[in-house]
Order: structure tokens, then C-alpha cells, then sequence
């Protein structure tokens, strides 16, 4: 009862005193929630991202399965190549393998195009996933002799059936094909890899690719047997591979196999971002830590008188302590209440400003917010602030007499320890600041040089629009020409469109590859792997492109005529370095063997992500080898963005049937492509943390020097009597303060160069020892604290030394 007693008077004392200094009160939580808050809001992304165990069972024994060969370390697998490794392998319970996939379904606005996926028949049984309502795929259904079956996403049942249970054994069309409804997945079931589908159906009938090992469309994905290890696994894959290599050398020449772990499939990309961004809200939270130490530190010196009179009244230093820990505790706890507020409403912020193209590949943001382990973090930092908060004054109380403080003036010692104590925090969050910093010029520096990468086109005024056509209605190649032309002569009549074309892919998409041999040139059993891509002849016009040598294609050119493509630069350069290629011929390694006429050279035009390497690639006449999915491109001479219902609108009413999706403009899709939007939000979150961070390393600088000023009022009114100039005193000051910002910005720069080391995959085209950003780091420091130094150091040339003098 007595410490409860004691703990209740020392609660409302710390409360009472807080209230009679409002500005500092004030001051001090807003500081600390401002670092609470970004560091919380950070640790939520990573909770959901990192920590959370993904929606399976044991996730850690599934593996992704892939083919690798010099163009790509993760490629998909063909679907014989997968059977085959699901029977010869001896390390995983089960393989198998998924691919994304679009229906269309009817609505009473007409065709609409639906997220799906195609899976193998035990997908659901590898993950450990049951259905929430209904049942699994059997085994087998994945045959074409099986009938064809759905399983529903638990969003879709509930958006487009209402959550009827008795959904379950109804049918529902797709594509013409009748499907069987035959489950609902759990409510907190995601696939990242595949985005966020509302139908799973089994691979049922292989397409024309699946029925060719040289096509690969799939991806694998396995559960590891109990006590095999990733190391295992991986050793017998790459004998199978070499197995099916030497079985298949036409098709599997120099393809290995690729073994990962799963989760580094879902979060592989984000992880080192995420981390960044939390090692810079810490950096960030620590400086708000080491701010408001300095703020108590200040008060504490306005509190000698307070304690001396309590220290002479019997009160001993434990009874002492347990009041500054109590008004730690109290300032710790206020300032997380407000930043933990702040962070629900900043993590919802930074969850609406992803779009929603990249959103759909993070199903695990759903339900991001403020949960068991964001609370334990935030209570784990109160703790630590409180201890901190408590330390400093008690350290200060330890550093001097406590009766000292009934006399009129007690500078000497005490003042002494407090400065240099308060200079070496300022030269921590000086240092902490330069980290920030560097590090938000390096990731700036990189953004930059990424957005200025050449993409051999015009992004600018292009609209672009995903369509799919029914084979129900459209199943000649002369329909699909014939509607392809049509659409392109009615949207080319819309007023502002200035050109239009299609394509099978847009840049900066990725999309498929082909191998190919030259007529020129022996068959060393080589896989001469291209890009490849299906567009009208005004495609290169519309986007932009520089046609280098040759011809564009014509419209006659159709399957009836011989087979001709337009290579880019990089296709030049790979297998035509020393010759002309107009002119010379190629042969699809797995075709009908037709040869192909090399027509024109274009400049590269920017195919993969922005910050990989091209690939050399092949542009083909849609004419000669149509299909049922193309993308329309139309530049207009007016803002594109008011372009796109325009297009919507006439695609559907020229044929209802007719499925849109992916309705954007070409700068959206480079300015959102997973390289670009990864490095903005680093190089802006890590930005706005600098810059609260230098701010506060300033403001801790200016108290400091302040504090020294006021500490040395006789020493400069008695050099100023004694005949010292003005601008001796400015210099006195200046140099004191250009000390703690060169320790401070030194120490700050060698930690740099090691934090550089950690964040140098997400540069691009920067070096991690930029010699130009950190040399602008060290200037803006140096600016910033001369700024802060010149406000103490004016008032100090401006002391009359009679004042000073009669003061003391």
C-alpha cells in the first residue's frame, strides 16, 4: 500500500508539472510520437509482409520450383518437364504447378474479364489449404476426361454470389466452357505469386503450349519431405534436369532446374525495401529518443533548486529516481498513444497510395493495421524511452551536489558535464541524420537514373487496353484479323486519337520468348532464346519507336504471304554483329521450320523491367499468327487519361461479348512498374525521414549552443570588456558548433558507406560511395548548421558586459 500510495502522489505531481510547462510538454510528445509513428506504420508492413506466417501449412517446407538458363534464373517450367520431375524426383510429399489466368464471364453490361488461375489437381493439398466451404479437386480432375470444376475465392462468393451456400453444384460459364462450383477458399487464404484470383480451376485440357516441352507456361511449386533439406532437394532436380537434358536435347538443352524457398517467392523482392525502411524509421525514432533526452536534460537544469529542496527535506535518491521514472513512463506512454494513432492512419495512407496493379501481387497487405505484435512493439519502445527518459535526469542529479542548488549559482561542474553530455548526443543524432541522409540520396539518385533510362519509345499521351475475344464467337484466324481491323478503323475515327495499333505484349511487361535458328549458320544445339512479340503495322509509329534500317510491316501481310519479323538492335548486335540483317533468315527451332525474312531493325525498345537488361526481340505481323488476347495502343494528341472511356465504351459497343481489362495509360505502367514504384516509395519515405531527422539533429544543435552560450555569459561579457570584437565572439560560437557538426558529420559518413553496402540492390546506376551524394550530404549539414549556430552566436556578440557581469 505504501508504494501504491507513493506511485499515486509521484503520478499526479509528474502530471501537475508536466501541465505547468505546456510548450515543453507539448514538444517533447509530439517529437517522440513523430518517430513512434513512422517506425510503427513501418513495422506493420513488416509484420504483414516478414513476420506473419503465410496461410499454409508448415510453410517453410514449400519450395518454388523453376528452370533456369542464362536469360532468366526463375523461368517457367513446360508442362511435360513437370510430369516428369513430379515422377523421377525423391525429396518432395508432392509437386505441382499453377499459372495465372483470365475468363470471361457474362454480365448484364456485357463480357467481363475475371482474375483467375489454372492449377494441378493436388495444388490445394501441397499448400495445406482446405476448402472453407465445399470440397477439394480430386485426383485426376485435372484430366481432360474429368469434368470441368471451380473453386471459388472467398471475395468472389461473397461479391458475385452473396455468400449463398447453396452456390455449391451450380454451374457457371466461362469462355464458353460450363464449369461445376464445387468449393469456397477460407476468407484469409492469398496466392501472391498469381495476384488475387476469383476462380481456381484445374489445368483440365492443355493449350497448344502445354502440349509442347518447349513451351513453357507453368510454374512449380512442392512440399519438402520431413528431414530434406532445400540443399537436397535442389542436388536432385539438378540430376533430373541433366537427366531430361540428355533425353531431350532439342527441347532442354541447357536448362537447369531452380530451387527456392517459397516465402522469398512471395516477399523476395520487398524484403530488403521493407527492411530499409525500418532500419531508417528506427534511425529516426532514436533521434526523436536522443531529442527528447536533451529537452530533460534542459529541464533539468530549471529543476536544481526543486530537487535540492527535497533532497534537504529528507527525500533520498531512490525516492528521487522513482519520481523521474514515473515522469518518464508518463511522457513515454503520451507520446505513444498519439503515435500509435498517427501510425493506424499513416499505414492506411501508404497502403491507398500503392496501386492497385501492384496491390493485387500483395495479397498479404489485406487487413494491414495496428494487431498483437504492432501493440508489443510499441510497448517495447515505451519501456526503452522510459528507461532512457528516467536515466537522463537521474544521471544528471548524479553529476552534482543536490544542496548545491539552494545557492543562487550553480554553473561549475554540473553545468560543465551537461554540456559535454548534451554535445555528444548532438553529435549522435548529427551522425544518425548523415546515415539518413546519404542513404535518401543514393535511393533519390537511383529513381532518377531509372526514369531516365532510354525506353526506345514515347510513353507520353499513349492509352492502352487489354482485350479478349470469346472462341465461341471468334474461332478463325479471319475472324480475329477481321475484328482487329475493325476495332483499329473505328478507334482511329475517335476525335483526338492520332494512331493506333496492338500488340500480344506492352513494353515493360516481360511476356514470351522463342528460340530460333539462323539458315546462315551451322546447329550446335544451341538455344538461341528471343523475346517475342505479335503487332500491327502501325505499332512502332504509334509508340514512338526509331525504325533503324529497313521496313515497317504492311497490312497484306498475312499468313498467305512468306513469314517476315522486324528485329530490335540487340537482336543485331547478339547474332548479326558483323553483317547486315535485312535480309537474312530464321527458323523457329520448335515450328513448322518456314523461314522467317528479317524486314527492318528498330532501336531496343525497352521490353523487360526498367532496371533489368534487354533482351534481344522479335516483332512478328499479328496478321500472320492472330490471336484471341491483344492489347490496343492509341496515342492521342490530348490527355490520354480522358482517352480511356472512350475506348472502353466503343470496344463494348462494337461487341458486347468482348472482355476489357488493364485499362491504363503507358506512363502509369512505367511510372507503377514494380522496379520504379519500389525505388520512389524507398526514395520518398526514406527522404521524409531525413529531412525530420536533419531537422531535429539542427534543432538539438541549436539547443546546445544555446545551452554553451548561456552557460558562458561571463566569459563573453569579460572578453568583450577587455576589447574582443563582435567578430571574435561570432567565431568563438561558430567554431564550437562547426566541432559537433564535423565529429558529427564524419562519424555519420563512415557509417554511411557500411549502411550503403546493405541498400546497394536497390540502386541503379549509383554507386553506394557516391562521391557527389555524399559530398551534397556533408554540404546540406554544413548549411543547415551554420543556420543554426548563427541565431546563439548573434546573441552572443550582442551581450553589454556590464549586464553580463552584474547578472552573475
Amino acid at each position: 500500500m505504501p508504494l501504491l500510495d507513493q506511485l499515486s502522489q509521484d503520478l499526479r505531481f509528474a502530471i501537475r508539472q508536466f501541465g505547468k510547462q505546456p510548450a515543453f510538454t507539448i514538444t517533447a510528445i509530439f517529437i517522440l510520437a513523430l518517430g513512434l509513428c513512422s517506425s510503427i506504420a513501418i513495422f506493420a508492413f513488416v509484420d504483414a509482409a516478414l513476420l506473419k506466417p503465410l496461410p499454409y501449412r508448415q510453410p517453410a517446407q514449400l519450395v518454388g520450383i523453376y528452370e533456369r538458363i542464362p536469360l532468366c534464373e526463375q523461368c517457367n517450367l513446360s508442362y511435360p518437364d513437370y510430369r516428369d520431375w513430379k515422377a523421377m524426383n525423391s525429396t518432395l510429399v508432392s509437386l505441382d504447378v499453377y499459372t495465372g489466368a483470365g475468363f470471361s464471364i457474362a454480365s448484364p453490361a456485357g463480357a467481363v474479364r475475371a482474375q483467375g488461375a489454372r492449377v494441378s489437381d493436388g495444388f490445394f493439398r501441397t499448400l495445406g489449404v482446405a476448402p472453407w466451404l465445399g470440397r477439394d479437386f480430386r485426383a485426376d480432375e485435372d484430366q481432360p476426361s474429368a469434368p470441368r470444376v471451380v473453386i471459388l475465392s472467398y471475395a468472389s462468393w461473397q461479391t458475385r454470389y452473396g455468400g449463398k451456400r447453396e452456390i455449391v453444384g451450380q454451374n457457371v460459364t466461362f469462355d464458353g466452357n460450363t464449369y461445376s462450383i464445387i468449393g469456397v477458399l477460407p476468407p484469409e487464404f492469398h496466392f501472391a505469386p498469381v495476384g488475387q484470383p476469383e476462380f481456381w480451376t484445374t489445368i483440365h485440357t492443355p493449350n497448344g503450349c502445354e502440349q509442347r516441352r518447349s513451351c513453357h507456361n507453368l510454374y512449380g511449386i512442392g512440399r519438402l519431405r520431413d528431414g530434406v533439406s532445400l540443399e537436397a532437394t535442389s542436388a536432385d532436380f539438378a540430376v533430373i534436369a541433366r537427366q531430361l537434358e540428355a533425353r531431350y536435347p532439342d527441347s532442354n538443352h541447357g536448362q537447369a532446374s531452380n530451387v527456392v524457398p517459397f516465402a522469398d517467392i512471395v516477399v523476395g523482392r520487398i524484403r530488403p525495401v521493407l527492411i530499409t525502411l525500418l532500419a531508417g524509421s528506427a534511425l529516426l525514432l532514436l533521434i526523436a529518443a536522443v531529442n527528447v533526452s536533451s529537452l530533460l536534460l534542459v529541464r533539468s537544469e530549471g529543476r536544481k533548486r526543486e530537487i535540492a529542496v527535497r533532497a534537504g527535506l529528507g527525500a533520498s535518491s531512490a525516492r528521487l529516481v522513482a519520481q523521474f521514472v514515473t515522469e518518464g513512463l508518463l511522457l513515454a506512454t503520451a507520446g505513444a498513444a498519439v503515435g500509435l494513432v498517427a501510425a493506424s492512419w499513416l499505414a492506411t495512407l501508404l497502403t491507398r497510395l500503392i496501386p492497385q496493379s501492384l496491390l493485387n501481387g500483395m495479397p498479404y497487405l489485406a487487413g494491414l493495421g495496428l494487431h498483437r505484435r504492432e501493440w508489443a512493439f510499441a510497448a517495447c519502445v515505451v519501456l526503452l524511452a522510459s528507461l532512457l527518459f528516467s536515466a537522463t535526469p537521474a544521471l544528471r542529479l548524479s553529476l552534482s551536489d543536490p544542496h548545491a542548488g539552494l545557492g543562487e549559482s550553480s554553473r561549475g561542474h554540473s553545468g560543465s558535464a551537461w554540456k559535454r553530455l548534451g554535445a555528444h548526443l548532438v553529435i549522435l543524432e548529427l551522425a544518425m541524420a548523415v546515415v539518413l541522409l546519404a542513404g535518401a540520396g543514393l535511393l533519390g539518385k537511383s529513381l532518377y537514373r531509372l526514369l531516365q533510362v532510354d525506353l526506345g519509345m514515347k510513353p507520353d499521351h499513349l492509352a492502352t487496353v487489354s482485350i479478349g475475344a470469346p472462341r465461341t464467337s471468334y474461332s478463325k484466324n479471319d475472324q480475329f484479323i477481321a475484328l482487329n481491323r475493325e476495332l483499329l478503323r473505328k478507334i482511329s475515327s475517335l476525335p483526338g486519337v492520332q494512331s493506333v495499333a496492338t500488340s500480344s505484349v506492352l513494353p515493360i511487361s516481360g511476356g514470351n520468348t522463342r528460340w530460333l535458328l539462323f539458315a546462315d549458320r551451322p546447329f550446335l544445339g544451341e538455344h538461341n532464346e528471343v523475346g517475342e512479340r505479335y503487332v500491327t503495322p502501325g505499332y512502332f509509329m504509334t509508340l514512338g519507336a526509331r525504325l533503324r534500317n529497313g521496313r515497317y510491316f504492311s497490312e497484306s501481310e498475312d499468313a498467305t504471304k512468306p513469314l517476315v519479323a522486324i528485329v530490335d538492335r540487340g537482336f543485331v548486335e547478339k547474332y548479326f554483329p558483323a553483317k547486315s540483317a535485312i535480309g537474312q533468315q530464321f527458323f523457329y527451332q520448335m515450328g513448322d521450320q518456314k523461314p522467317v525474312t528479317i524486314v527492318g531493325v528498330i532501336d531496343d525498345i525497352k521490353e523487360g523491367a526498367v532496371d533489368s537488361a534487354s533482351f534481344p526481340t522479335i516483332y512478328v505481323p499479328f496478321n500472320q499468327d492472330p490471336a484471341g488476347f491483344f492489347i490496343v495502343v492509341a496515342r492521342s494528341s490530348q490527355d490520354e487519361h480522358a482517352l480511356l472511356p472512350t475506348l472502353v465504351s466503343t470496344i463494348q459497343h462494337f461487341d458486347p461479348g468482348l472482355t476489357t481489362s488493364n485499362i491504363r495509360t503507358m506512363a502509369d505502367q512505367v511510372n507503377n512498374s514494380p522496379a520504379a514504384y519500389l525505388r520512389r516509395s524507398s526514395a520518398t519515405l526514406a527522404g521524409g525521414f531525413a529531412i525530420l531527422a536533419l531537422i531535429l539533429g539542427v534543432v538539438g544543435l541549436y539547443g546546445v549552443i544555446t545551452y554553451s552560450v548561456s552557460q558562458r555569459t561571463r566569459e563573453i561579457g569579460i572578453r568583450l570588456a577587455l576589447g574582443a570584437q563582435r567578430g571574435a565572439v561570432y567565431r568563438l560560437i561558430l567554431t564550437e558548433g562547426a566541432w559537433l557538426v564535423g565529429f558529427g558529420t564524419s562519424i555519420g559518413l563512415v557509417c554511411s558507406l557500411g549502411a550503403a553496402r546493405l541498400i546497394q540492390n536497390l540502386l541503379y546506376g549509383t554507386q553506394p560511395s557516391d562521391v557527389s551524394t555524399f559530398a551534397a550530404v556533408g554540404g546540406t549539414l554544413a548549411i543547415c548548421a551554420l543556420i543554426a549556430c548563427m541565431l546563439p552566436a548573434r546573441r552572443a556578440s550582442s551581450v553589454n558586459p556590464v549586464e553580463a557581469l552584474r547578472a552573475e
